[in-house]
């Protein structure tokens, strides 16, 4: 097939009708062309600029299937099929596909199997191992399976024959069976290389010959996807090609890039205590064992281990600890050890060890000490803290509340206050080179502390020229009252010009109750209509309704034209015009413009046609956190927002709308709601680690009471089962997220008495 057959269609597509990530797909021939350039660099180009089109992020598009038979022939033709069957093999596997045929992508890969199944018998390895992998992914058994069969029973090459058993039990599972058979049985009677067995197949006896590692590890991952046993025959033959992850990385696959964490997040997946203590005795043995790339990778598998299963901390504890103590492993399990929680306290003698050791992760030791025993932490960090930026920041994320979040001195949630670590914030600031994130940690520490940290004071005010983002927001937190009008014209006598005027304006606000400033701040930014139109609509509805005459008109003045204009009072082109011009950020700030002028107003009529647009508009995956904001700008208005009622129980629909959705149904309309409807939807948003938190506060509102028995079970095995729920947002500290789930769940079941 020459270049002309290749491309004898290509013209005549109508490709700027077709999309593809970036609009219209009229590029994609000029690309396609470009593929069979003899400059090797523009056809480099070229590919990399399809990755980034047509299969952009694993995301397929309309353009995507008309591009698959042009890919196709080149690859057929020998042009780059190297290159090429990977990137067909990506579209047939995308699970993502934008386009108003659901399926047609992968459809498209498969119609072209004529011209990639005789790509198996290709004699370069490379390009054999890229279309068996390619097949596979297509999902047509029928025609797929016998080919990678007699590819296994004919195939010499490692990496082709591991591909071609994965690609086998990928199309068929229950064939995983008869590999993990004929490779594992032959694997436990013999050892050594792989390649030496094969070298010396004509003195062995078939049956006998050892399969290469990569095969081997193949038969191994087969396993864990068909849900086979895993035995003590297993563990030792994983173990036994440990370090696994330099086996896999010539394979496609790009879900079995960390072999060890594979199988261990396999195994967690069944859910059996069985199953469980395999995938931790399988970790221990990967954190004891020499080989040190081997226990990096152990590391990485107990990080999972410790995000997925909540036994997994107390189980694992242990080794991990016995790894602190040796200084080639210690630096690798310091990021795991903070996600321990309450099972890390043995493990603060060796973190405390190695932070005072002054070698390279000492201010990660401390990091890791600061979640595990702040008390001890605090001295260590005052003693050097210019020096332990990380140690800071985990300091500075014990501040749930933020700028306005003072803890009290009892309060066991706060970093502790010791006089030595505020001496030496002090004496930070008066440095003049601190890192931006550096000072924000330090703000966040005062701030936590209060009038604790009062002695700082002058300290911020002396820094106001080089710091003054933070010493705005953390000079009203940390203020005594007799202070306050003092520090309240040193902000008004300072230069802040390059400040946000909101900022200085709230800062002053906080301080002394004085408005005027502030006031001024929102008009000014309400009428700039940039990006601190929601930031000013909030602060305006802080303030009370002596302020409304001066804030009302910008306020509505601000109002997106969408929301300005009533709905149907604009022809359907042009309302969908409108639509398109408000954009997320646009939805938050009529959110917030219809939550101001509510509370500056003491009436609903003008917010609820404001949040109904919202609600209407907000309704894809994309306005996920537009929905529950304008969810509980709604519930805000209690009763008077029950014309929303019905925007909202269609909210219950979609999983990540349906728990805010609930508490405001709850809060607008509460004594005509199905308390067992409203549990429902709440229920499957935490199920499915949509808006857990926000779950529970709807099952709070319905009452532990009001749930059926199955229901209830259904919160019990959230609050006691053993896979974490995931809070979104929370990705950096999940483990800390789920006990806080954990604990506020067991307490509503403890209200439902009779609970199961």
């Amino acid at each position: 097939m020459d270049l002309v057959q290749i491309f004898a269609d290509l013209d005549a597509q109508p490709w700027a009708e077709r999309e593809h990530a970036y609009g219209g797909a009229e590029d994609v021939p000029d690309q396609l062309r470009a593929l069979a350039s003899d400059d090797p660099e523009q056809a480099e180009e070229a590919l990399y600029e399809l990755y980034g089109n047509i299969v952009h992020q694993g995301s397929v598009y309309e353009a995507t299937a008309y591009a698959v038979p042009y890919l196709a022939r080149l690859a057929a033709a020998g042009i780059r099929p190297g290159d090429l069957l990977p990137l067909l093999g990506c579209i047939a596997e995308s699970e993502d596909e934008r386009s108003d045929t659901p399926g047609a992508c992968r459809a498209a890969v498969t119609a072209q199997l004529p011209l990639v199944l005789p790509l198996i018998e290709s004699p370069d390895t490379s390009v054999r191992q890229a279309a068996v992998w390619t097949a596979a992914r297509t999902g047509a058994t029928e025609l797929v399976l016998p080919a990678l069969r007699r590819c296994w029973e004919g195939e010499l090459d490692p990496l082709v024959r591991a591909e071609a058993l994965a690609g086998a039990v990928w199309l068929n599972p229950a064939g995983a069976g008869e590999f993990e058979r004929s490779v594992l049985a032959a694997g436990t009677r013999g050892g050594g290389d792989g390649a030496k067995a094969a070298e010396a197949a004509d003195e062995i006896d078939a049956a006998e010959v050892v399969e290469a590692a990569p095969v081997r590890l193949a038969a191994l991952l087969a396993c864990v996807d068909a849900d086979l046993p895993w035995t003590g025959t297993h563990h030792d033959a994983f173990v036994a090609l440990l370090p696994a992850a330099p086996l896999v990385a010539g394979r496609f696959d790009q879900e079995q890039t960390e072999p060890l964490r594979y199988v261990v997040e396999g195994l967690l997946e069944r859910d059996t205590d069985e199953a469980r203590e395999a995938a931790f005795t399988l970790v221990d043995a990967g954190l004891r064992h020499e080989d040190a790339d081997a226990r990096e990778e152990a590391v990485a598998a107990a990080e999972h281990a410790c995000q997925a299963s909540r036994a997994a901390a107390a189980r694992l504890a242990l080794p991990l600890t016995v790894l602190l103590g040796d200084p080639s492993t210690a630096s690798g399990a310091l990021s795991l050890v903070k996600q321990l929680g309450e099972h890390a306290a043995p493990a603060a003698p060796a973190l405390r060890a190695i932070a005072v050791s002054g070698a390279e992760p000492a201010d990660r030791a401390l990091a890791a000490l600061v979640v595990t025993a702040p008390e001890q932490a605090a001295p260590l960090l005052a003693a050097d803290l210019a020096s332990r930026p990380r140690a800071l920041d985990e300091a500075a994320k014990t501040n749930a509340g933020g700028w306005q979040g003072a803890a009290g001195e009892g309060d066991a949630g706060a970093f502790p206050y010791v006089p030595e670590l505020l001496d030496a914030i002090r004496t930070r600031l008066a440095d003049s080179d601190i890192p931006w994130n550096e000072s924000i940690h330090l703000g966040l520490v005062l701030a936590r502390w209060g009038q604790r940290a009062a002695p700082a004071v002058p300290d911020l005010l002396a820094a106001l020229d080089r710091y003054p983002f933070v010493a705005l927001r953390a000079l009203p937190a940390i203020c005594p009252p007799e202070e306050r009008d003092r520090v309240a014209a040193a902000l008004r006598a300072a230069d802040l010009t390059d400040q946000s005027p909101l900022e200085v304006g709230s800062a002053l606000r906080r301080l002394t109750g004085e408005t005027e400033t502030l006031v001024r701040a929102v008009t000014d930014a309400l009428v700039s209509g940039g990006r601190d139109v929601a930031e000013a609509a909030r602060l305006a509805a802080e303030l009370d309704s002596s302020q409304a005459p001066a804030l009302l008109p910008y306020l509505r003045a601000a109002l997106s034209d969408a929301a300005r204009k009533p709905s149907g009072s604009e022809s359907g082109s042009a309302s969908r015009a409108s639509e398109r011009k408000r954009d997320n950020p646009r939805l938050d700030a009529d959110t917030e413009i219809a939550r101001a002028l509510w509370r500056l107003t003491g009436s609903a009529d003008e917010a609820l046609p404001i949040i109904a647009g919202v609600l209407e508009s907000a309704d894809g995956d994309w306005t996920r956190w537009q929905n529950v904001r304008a969810a509980r700008a709604a519930g805000a208005l209690g009763e008077q927002g029950r014309p929303l009622a019905p925007l909202l129980e269609r909210k219950l629909a979609h999983r990540d709308h349906a728990a805010a959705a609930a508490v405001a149904l709850l809060a607008v309309d509460p004594k005509n709601q199905d308390l067992t409807r409203l549990a429902e939807a709440a229920l499957t948003s935490a199920e499915t680690n949509s808006d857990p938190y926000t779950a529970l506060e709807a099952l709070r509102a319905v009452g532990a009471e009001n749930l059926t028995e199955s229901q209830l079970r259904r919160l019990t095995s959230l609050a006691e089962r053993d896979a974490h729920v995931f809070i979104p947002g929370f990705s950096q500290d999940p483990g800390r997220a789920d006990a806080r789930f954990r604990h506020e769940a067991r307490a509503l079941l403890r209200t439902a008495g009779d609970a199961p």
